[in-house]
Protein backbone atom coordinates (compact mmCIF):
# COMPACT_ATOMS: atom_id res chain seq x y z
CA UNK A 1 0.00 0.00 0.00
CA UNK A 2 2.67 2.85 0.91
CA UNK A 3 5.43 0.94 -1.37
CA UNK A 4 5.31 2.44 -4.60
CA UNK A 5 7.61 0.14 -7.92
CA UNK A 6 10.62 1.02 -9.08
CA UNK A 7 11.59 1.84 -12.10
CA UNK A 8 14.59 1.26 -14.06
CA UNK A 9 15.87 4.24 -15.56
CA UNK A 10 16.42 4.71 -19.18
CA UNK A 11 19.82 5.02 -20.27
CA UNK A 12 19.27 8.74 -21.66
CA UNK A 13 22.83 9.71 -21.54
CA UNK A 14 22.20 12.90 -23.34
CA UNK A 15 19.72 14.34 -20.83
CA UNK A 16 22.57 13.14 -17.98
CA UNK A 17 25.00 15.29 -19.85
CA UNK A 18 22.42 18.17 -20.35
CA UNK A 19 21.99 18.39 -16.09
CA UNK A 20 25.61 18.87 -15.83
CA UNK A 21 26.35 21.63 -18.31
CA UNK A 22 24.93 24.15 -15.94
CA UNK A 23 27.09 22.66 -13.54
CA UNK A 24 30.57 22.85 -15.33
CA UNK A 25 28.93 26.57 -16.54
CA UNK A 26 28.73 28.25 -13.11
CA UNK A 27 32.51 27.06 -12.28
CA UNK A 28 33.98 28.05 -15.17
CA UNK A 29 32.13 31.59 -14.86
CA UNK A 30 33.55 31.06 -11.16
CA UNK A 31 37.18 30.82 -11.91
CA UNK A 32 37.14 33.64 -14.46
CA UNK A 33 35.01 35.91 -12.32
CA UNK A 34 36.71 35.18 -8.45
CA UNK A 35 39.70 33.08 -8.56
CA UNK A 36 41.99 34.22 -11.55
CA UNK A 37 42.08 37.93 -10.65
CA UNK A 38 42.69 37.06 -6.86
CA UNK A 39 45.44 34.81 -7.47
CA UNK A 40 46.44 37.98 -10.37
CA UNK A 41 46.68 40.19 -7.02
CA UNK A 42 48.35 37.42 -4.67
CA UNK A 43 51.00 37.76 -7.49
CA UNK A 44 51.25 41.25 -7.44
CA UNK A 45 51.65 41.54 -3.74
CA UNK A 46 54.15 38.84 -3.59
CA UNK A 47 56.03 40.97 -6.11
CA UNK A 48 55.85 44.27 -4.58
CA UNK A 49 57.24 42.69 -0.98
CA UNK A 50 59.95 40.86 -2.59
CA UNK A 51 60.97 44.05 -4.76
CA UNK A 52 61.30 46.22 -1.04
CA UNK A 53 64.35 47.69 -0.38
CA UNK A 54 65.99 50.61 2.26
CA UNK A 55 64.47 53.88 1.51
CA UNK A 56 61.11 52.76 0.29
CA UNK A 57 57.98 54.72 1.73
CA UNK A 58 55.05 52.12 2.81
CA UNK A 59 51.71 51.90 3.98
CA UNK A 60 51.12 49.15 6.68
CA UNK A 61 47.75 47.33 6.61
CA UNK A 62 47.10 48.51 9.86
CA UNK A 63 47.39 52.22 8.57
CA UNK A 64 51.01 53.17 9.54
CA UNK A 65 53.25 55.05 7.10
CA UNK A 66 57.12 54.39 7.15
CA UNK A 67 60.24 54.37 6.17
CA UNK A 68 62.01 50.94 5.57
CA UNK A 69 65.44 51.52 7.16
CA UNK A 70 66.34 47.46 7.13
CA UNK A 71 65.30 44.70 4.93
CA UNK A 72 65.60 40.99 6.93
CA UNK A 73 66.16 38.24 6.06
CA UNK A 74 63.10 36.49 8.03
CA UNK A 75 60.78 38.27 6.58
CA UNK A 76 60.64 41.22 8.08
CA UNK A 77 61.14 44.98 7.57
CA UNK A 78 62.40 47.34 9.99
CA UNK A 79 60.25 50.89 9.70
CA UNK A 80 60.95 54.02 10.90
CA UNK A 81 57.55 55.39 11.81
CA UNK A 82 58.88 58.95 13.12
CA UNK A 83 62.34 60.13 14.10
CA UNK A 84 64.13 57.88 16.15
CA UNK A 85 61.16 55.38 16.12
CA UNK A 86 61.92 52.12 14.49
CA UNK A 87 59.36 49.22 14.59
CA UNK A 88 59.39 45.54 13.23
CA UNK A 89 56.53 44.64 10.91
CA UNK A 90 56.07 41.40 9.02
CA UNK A 91 56.59 41.56 4.73
CA UNK A 92 53.42 40.43 4.22
CA UNK A 93 51.36 42.97 6.02
CA UNK A 94 52.49 45.93 3.57
CA UNK A 95 49.64 46.69 1.92
CA UNK A 96 51.57 49.53 -0.70
CA UNK A 97 54.59 50.82 -1.29
CA UNK A 98 54.16 55.11 -1.67
CA UNK A 99 57.54 55.61 -2.91
CA UNK A 100 59.84 53.87 -4.47
CA UNK A 101 63.71 54.99 -4.08
CA UNK A 102 66.52 54.60 -7.24
CA UNK A 103 68.82 51.62 -6.71
CA UNK A 104 72.01 52.27 -6.09
CA UNK A 105 74.59 52.21 -8.99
Amino acid sequence: MFATPAFAQSGDTAAALSSFVPLILIFVIMYFLLIRPQQKKVKEHKAMVEALRRGDQVLTQGGIIGKVTKVKEDGELEVEIADGVRVRVVKATIAQVLSKTEPAA
